[in-house]
């Protein structure tokens, strides 16, 4: 998109002592050295806004030392990379530790609103109201009116369905699908070996190091290929490049056609034959350019791009280009001098040929940024915009053509717009088309969504949320209602603890609850098919109340006579703690593995040991659960279930009680 995430008493004890602390002194000495070299390389690679590495490094600098400016830095290297369940994670570690700045708390509660969880976002708004004196009461009612719109979208849905086009969409970045002819054409940075390879981007300015060679197979930014056209028949058919020479060994941005094929206008970086001097700066800001292409109907070949007048990729960018039918005229977004702020929508119209000066489309335009324009058969104006009331990160909104201007724009509502980035929006009727997000649910990080305008079968899907063990109704609680391979819906409880939803037929679906201090409640999938649309189809769902340190016992979860192996019955229960893990992402649990009475004291440690061991490596590779979430601790025979201790003589069944597995939650 040039859119661009545990650790001898004698006398000459004392000398044992001394030389202990010495060894130990020094070790400590290395790993802080290590712990530094570590948070060196980190920032030399976020300096160099190369994310995906410096997420890693800052991780383990942080294992190994605590500070405040690692924590911030990882946190804002995954917000970047809008991994924002993690950028959540670790803001909220941010700005719970000391000399932490109010920045952080607003940047928390951006990250929070991503995340759907708005009633929080709007308490750190008015914390960091109160932290810092120069902020406004009319930002602060806005940032919290933002907040109950989006609640207010998400109770309210507009009638539309949207699927993700899972034939289009990889665990990369997928996004800005047009049609042309009889094909889809859209951008990608799967990784392919017959493509050039790109990356996805989600900010207009592309950053590269000047003092080292630029890796032409990955964009640091994200760690994924580079950019690139790909298209599909509409029909079906494979996926291949798009073909073209495109001049480039860098990003090519989503394209735009004429209505007869002809031409193409695209988005595309390349480096600067004069690059600036090495002395002169680290950073240089390779910025976008849009190209034109002519098809060649006798050679069946597109023309070498040429680029757009307005072009000056040394000074601002110029980019997510949408050129109108008839090719006169190409409405675009750029930072050039003299906008309003951030990137601006623009248009320029062709006159014999030649085109006139761009026109700042300023009564949609804010001091954020505007992106992927597009207008429908009506000249109305659809844009993103991450500067004025929406759910989250950039949503799509729809200005009115009013003579020879646009009216002021109005946000399309839930669900054409999430908590994430949403934009690329086209239309290929008066009632469907395309749009692209990064939505949670999806394949992988940009996913192309269609979406129909239409009256399909209705039904209500209602229910309450309880606790499990009292029965007491949770209001304000969080419900997700996900329709399979295709887009989630979530609602907040009311005071009764009451949701509901308006449901399509034909379509498969899954409930979720959570509610802070609760395990996540599943009603696992059903279906509409041959329901009565006329009687409320009723799920409940039960959240378990966490609490902190409670032994938990994992039922069957026991092991052979002097063995650590994960039995097959014991594997079926471990993957039931994955699932929970996999609900609960935020959970940190520890393992406790126990054995019978039988054997040395020692030994029966080790082994316990061992066996939890094996269970946390179960978990991890087979769940692929972060190791950081998980604890292994053996507790050998100290904490017998029943009378079989040293000695006594039991039964094997009654022994085998004994040699089990038990899980407590130690953090959520």
């Amino acid at each position: 998109m040039l859119n661009n995430g545990n650790w001898i008493r004698s006398g000459r004890a004392s000398v044992g002592r001394g030389v202990i602390a010495v060894a130990a002194f020094v070790l400590m000495s290395g790993q802080t050295a290590k712990a530094q070299y570590v948070q060196k390389l980190a920032n030399e690679q976020y300096e160099l806004y190369n994310y995906s590495k410096a997420a890693e490094l800052y991780l383990q600098a942080y294992k190994k030392k605590p500070t405040l400016i690692t924590a911030e830095n990882l946190a804002n290297s995954y917000r970047l990379m809008r991994d924002y369940k993690e950028a959540e994670k670790w803001y909220a570690i941010v700005v719970a530790m000391p000399e932490s700045k109010p920045q952080n708390i607003f940047t928390y509660a951006e990250v929070l609103k991503n995340n759907l969880r708005y009633a929080e976002a709007k308490e750190q708004y008015k914390k960091y109201y109160t932290l810092m004196p120069k902020a406004s009461l009319k930002e602060l009612n806005y940032w919290t009116a933002s907040c109950d719109s989006a609640m207010k979208w998400m109770k309210n849905p507009v009638p539309v369905t949207i699927d993700n086009e899972q034939a289009l969409n990889t665990p990369e970045s997928d996004w800005g699908a047009v049609r042309y002819a009889d094909r889809v054409v859209f951008t990608s940075d799967r990784t392919d070996k017959l493509q050039k390879e790109e990356t996805k981007v989600k900010r207009p300015f592309i950053w590269f190091d000047d003092n080292s060679s630029i890796d032409k197979r990955i964009y640091g930014w994200t760690g994924n290929k580079y950019l690139n056209l790909y298209e599909r028949g509409t029909s079906g058919g494979d996926i291949k490049p798009f073909t073209f020479i495109a001049g480039t060994d860098y990003h090519i941005g989503a394209a735009s056609f004429t209505a007869d094929g002809m031409d193409m206008y695209f988005t595309l970086t390349h480096l600067l034959k004069d690059k600036p001097k090495k002395d002169t700066a680290k950073i240089t800001t390779i910025n976008l350019g849009i190209y034109h292409s002519r098809f060649d109907a006798v050679n069946r070949q597109w023309s070498k791009p040429e680029p757009f007048a307005y072009n000056k990729e040394s000074e601002y960018s110029v980019g997510d280009p949408f050129i109108t039918p008839d090719g006169r005229t190409l409405y675009f977004v750029s930072n050039m001098p003299g906008g309003i702020g951030g990137t601006d929508i623009y248009y320029c119209t062709k006159e014999t040929g030649v085109w006139g000066t761009p026109v700042n489309v300023s009564s949609v335009n804010t001091a954020s940024n505007e992106r992927t324009p597009f207008i429908d058969a009506k000249g109305n104006l659809y844009l993103s915009s991450d500067g004025d009331k929406g759910m989250g990160g950039l949503d799509i909104f729809k200005a009115v053509k009013k003579g020879d201007a646009f009216a002021s724009k109005q946000n399309l509502g839930y669900p054409i717009n999430s908590a994430q980035d949403d934009l690329s929006y086209t239309l290929t009727d008066s009632l469907s088309g395309y749009l692209s997000s990064n939505r949670t649910g999806g394949k992988g990080s940009d996913d192309i969504y269609s979406f129909a305008y239409k009256a399909p079968v209705l039904y209500k899907l209602e229910g309450f949320v309880f606790d499990k063990n009292t029965n007491a109704v949770l209001r304000n609680s969080t419900v997700t209602l996900n329709r399979i391979n295709g887009g989630n819906a979530v609602v907040k409880t009311d005071a009764r603890g009451h949701f509901n939803f308006t449901i399509y037929n034909d379509n498969r679906y899954r409930l979720k609850g959570e509610m802070n201090g609760y395990l996540a409640g599943v009603v696992d999938t059903f279906a509409t098919a041959g329901l009565d649309p006329n009687a409320p189809i009723r799920k409940d769902i039960y959240l378990e109340k966490i609490v902190l340190k409670k032994a938990i016992r994992l039922q069957n979860i026991y092991y052979d006579l002097d063995d650590a192996s994960i039995r097959p019955d014991a594997a079926a229960e471990l993957d039931k703690l994955i699932k929970i893990m996999k609900e609960n992402p935020t959970l940190v649990i520890q393992l406790s593995s126990h054995t019978d009475s039988r054997a040395d004291d020692d030994y029966n440690m080790s082994l316990s040991r061992r066996r939890a061991n094996a269970a946390m490596e179960y978990i991890i590779t087979v769940g692929d659960i972060d190791e950081d979430r998980l604890i292994a601790r053996g507790y050998g025979e100290t904490r017998l279930l029943n009378k079989c201790s040293n000695g006594v003589n039991c039964t094997e069944a009654e022994h085998q009680w004994n040699r089990r597995t038990e899980f407590a939650i130690i953090k959520y």
